[in-house]
């Protein structure tokens, strides 16, 4: 007989996909198609028989991490099947709920009738403890389906909570929304409980526990103790690991964004949204528990006593650049600008959330940010980077430029065509390129220098540099320019009698 768990669940399906068919349900929930047929074909609900039965081989090494997740934490059977996957669980869903169907929900049954025999809860002082963690999803953002990171941290005195969310996962995005979760509280706890994720541990064994040396530093910044959880005991992190399904249940699912922008800001309508309900557990509202009870007690933010401002984790210098003389930076086949100060000088990026690019001067200064481009090939400049740049230099003077190449090449169809492109594609320093250009054509044969121009045409090349290699190298230059090291000296008779030298 179908299960009611099964038949909830392949109605499901078939519901959200209507084109899904009885093959491809059995095949995700690890039953047969028959089963699937009967399930659809029953519009109620089937009888529950709950009988004994042999615990699958493939449930048996994860017991105790579904008994504490079903009984004590109250996980969703598909929460729990998340979870257990991401720690090698190769079985079916189906013996999962058969295991939790059969023997834990009686279980769980005379628990609640016996309430001798709940279980206890760990409870923190205020501003004990706070736990951070990130759960992945997949959203559609502008009708696109894209891969998410959600970052989570919350007090464990109030709850009290913040979200924030990339779309990478890197150290950098970690240690930001830890960051960004410390400034939004206005302080932080006497311990932090992690997980024993890279970004945090670099050697989790429980004899020669190493942390990660960057984590370390920005607890040291902050004055935090941190603290994990045992590979094998995650639940000491429930939570921040139960709330997951809530968001998952009450903002994830079922939702659309229109941009990347749409998503974080309704995010944080959500987190204070749901800052202000009754929590399950502490029977108060998590923001009005903070405020009265838990605030007052964190420890407070590092200041810079000389600035007086907030002192930031700049520890995570990940990707070093150089920028180009004409200011820019590279980036994953796209450039940025800078100040032009910066221009020919060392410089590291530090990408946030997946979305921007911020550059740090070789002193840790914030002297850029972009918004990173998703395309290939772009030039992202912004124009106050290039306030005050050359205002007295002689390349200035683009109008002389173009004057001399439109009269010089007068006869040339494309001259105009290529001056444009120059404009375009040189758009932070035009002014130089046609500057030099101009000088070396004056060294050129008209026929030459249209050469030059048709093969950056064809190519779409504009430099000046690519300009002088080609024309030096196919051509040379003009018959009347002179050349100081081939002068052919006169032959002149100096021969002397040897009369005209007296001993």
């Amino acid at each position: 007989m179908i299960s009611m768990e099964d038949w909830v669940t392949i109605r499901n399906l078939k519901k959200k996909d209507p084109n899904l068919g009885t093959r491809t349900i059995a095949l995700m929930l690890g039953i047969s198609r028959n089963t699937v047929k009967k399930a659809l074909l029953n519009d109620e609900l089937p009888l529950y028989n709950r009988g004994e039965k042999k615990i699958n081989e493939a449930v048996e090494p994860f017991i105790d991490f579904i008994k504490e997740s079903f009984l004590k934490k109250n996980l969703k059977a598909s929460r729990i099947l998340k979870d257990i996957k991401s720690k090698g669980y190769r079985g079916s869903q189906y013996a999962l709920y058969a295991y939790i169907r059969e023997i834990l929900k009686p279980i769980a049954n005379d628990v609640s009738k016996n309430s001798p025999h709940a279980y206890m809860r760990y409870e923190t002082k205020p501003a004990e403890q706070m736990q951070y963690d990130w759960s992945p999803y997949t959203v559609t953002i502008g009708e696109n389906l894209v891969k998410i990171n959600i970052h989570q941290t919350i007090l464990g005195f109030s709850r009290y909570k913040f979200y924030d969310v990339s779309l990478n996962v890197s150290g950098s995005d970690v240690y930001t929304a830890l960051e960004e979760s410390f400034i939004f509280f206005g302080g932080v706890c006497e311990r932090i409980q992690v997980d024993n994720a890279t970004v945090f541990i670099t050697n989790a064994s429980k004899d020669n526990l190493i942390w990660n040396p960057r984590f370390l530093s920005l607890c040291g910044l902050y004055g935090i103790k941190p603290t994990r959880s045992m590979p094998s005991h995650p639940w000491s992190k429930g939570k921040v690991e139960s709330p997951f399904s809530y968001l998952e249940t009450h903002f994830i699912s079922g939702n659309e964004f229109k941009s990347f922008e749409d998503l974080r800001e309704r995010l944080k309508q959500f987190q204070d949204e749901h800052n202000l309900e009754i929590h399950g557990t502490t029977k108060q509202i998590s923001k009005i528990l903070f405020e009265k009870e838990e605030q007052s007690f964190l420890k407070p933010l590092p200041i810079n006593p000389i600035t007086g401002e907030l002192k930031r984790y700049v520890g995570f210098k990940e990707e070093f650049r150089k920028a180009n003389s004409e200011c820019l930076v590279s980036y994953k086949g796209n450039k940025y600008s800078v100040p032009h100060y910066f221009a020919s000088k060392e410089v590291w990026l530090r990408v946030l959330y997946g979305t921007t690019l911020q550059i740090y001067s070789s002193k840790n200064k914030l002297i850029a940010t972009h918004t990173i481009s998703l395309k290939k090939g772009e030039v992202l400049v912004n124009k106050e980077h290039f306030n005050g740049y050359r205002k007295e230099n002689q390349f200035d003077s683009i109008a002389i430029s173009i004057s001399r190449l439109i009269k010089r090449f007068a006869n040339y169809i494309n001259i105009h065509k290529f001056i444009e492109n120059i404009k375009v594609q040189k758009r932070i320093s035009p002014a130089y390129h046609l500057y030099k250009i101009a000088n070396l054509f004056e060294y050129y044969d008209e026929a030459d220098c249209i050469m030059a121009m048709e093969e950056a045409i064809s190519l779409n090349i504009y430099s000046f540099s690519f300009i002088k290699g080609t024309i030096t190298h196919q051509t040379k230059p003009k018959n009347e320019q002179l050349n100081l090291f081939n002068i052919k000296l006169p032959q002149a008779n100096i021969k002397r009698d040897l009369g005209d030298y007296k001993i």
